[in-house]
């Protein structure tokens, strides 16, 4: 250990210099440490949207188009050929390679010894891994954030709200409710295995979502009593009911309904043939009875690629 008399020199060495430096320079404290500063007005704005963020601004568009003009991307390849020869990487792979790799080998970095010493804690399908579910809903996944985007918008959603997804599949759209609400405020009820399989043992562990305990359970006939005594501010169906006999969809409005709060919203995509095919007045003596209003049919269009989604609202009342 050094002495008290050498931890002493070596100060007087150390900092006396910097000491000099910082008198006679002063401006190079700003340059030995830098600093990035926002006016008033826009830190507030920044942390407010911090707070709250649903939805792009206009702000944010101009700023992710300025740093891709300051990253000189230019326009992206034309053709399969231009983007098999832009892909980089220690092992640029197609999907199908990919999953070919994985079952061969069990794994990416695998183990050479049996596998029994195999120590993965969740094992998880090499489908699951390569992500073919991203692939089943005929339209790209990213449009599962303009769904949240736009119901978010349209019910004025917080945090300490509860939702209920109809038919959640593999958490396309239910992610992001996920990440924004309050833990355990997210529920679903799905019916298809293989669905619930990638929700459960990819999209949540992959994501950091585990610890936010959504309540997703498993039905064939909406089963809603599955989810507990819970009510709802929000529930929404995407292309669920577009796959159910009518006679189904309503007996599960006639369960679901009590368990929506007063002013609640539902929303159901696509189209409301269920109601439509009754005819207009036994629909809206049903919705009645059921203490549902019809608010109206709303359109949303995606972010990210050509494509628009039709929304109808109804509220509890």
């Amino acid at each position: 250990m050094a002495s008290p008399k050498a931890l002493v020199l070596s100060w007087f060495v150390v900092s006396v210099p910097l000491l000099v430096i910082f008198l006679l320079f002063p401006h190079t404290a700003t340059i030995l440490c830098p600093s990035i500063s926002f006016a008033p007005q826009q830190q507030q704005a920044l942390e407010s949207r911090e707070e709250d963020a649903v939805g792009v601004s206009r702000e944010d568009l101009t700023w992710v188009s300025s740093q891709m003009a300051n990253a000189q991307l230019g326009d992206p390849p034309k053709s399969a050929e231009d983007w098999i020869r832009m892909r980089k990487g220690i092992n640029p792979r197609t999907r199908e390679e990919q999953l070919y790799d994985l079952r061969r080998y069990h794994g990416i970095s695998h183990y050479e010894e049996s596998e029994e010493k195999n120590h993965t804690r969740l094992p998880c399908p090499s489908e699951l891994l390569v992500e073919q579910h991203h692939s089943n809903y005929g339209e790209p996944w990213a449009g599962g954030r303009d769904v949240f985007e736009f119901i978010a918008k349209a019910s004025a959603l917080k945090r300490h709200h509860r939702v209920l997804e109809v038919g959640c599949g593999t958490l396309r759209v239910g992610l992001h409710f996920i990440r924004f609400l309050a833990a355990g405020n997210y529920h679903c009820i799905e019916k298809d295995p293989l669905s619930l399989m990638a929700a459960f043992s990819y999209e949540l562990p992959s994501q950091g979502l585990l610890h936010k305990r959504p309540v997703i359970v498993r039905s064939d006939n909406l089963e809603f009593e599955l989810l507990g005594d819970n009510e709802y501010d929000v529930v929404y169906a995407s292309a669920a009911f577009l796959h159910m006999p009518d006679k189904l969809v309503w007996t599960g409005l006639e369960k679901l309904v009590p368990r929506i709060k007063p002013g609640g919203r539902v929303f159901v995509s696509h189209n409301i043939k269920f109601c439509s095919r009754l005819g207009g007045d036994e629909c809206n003596k049903k919705l009645r009875e059921l203490k549902l209003e019809y608010v109206g049919k709303q359109t949303h269009d995606s972010l990210l690629f050509n494509h628009y989604e039709i929304w109808h609202q109804f509220v509890k009342v």
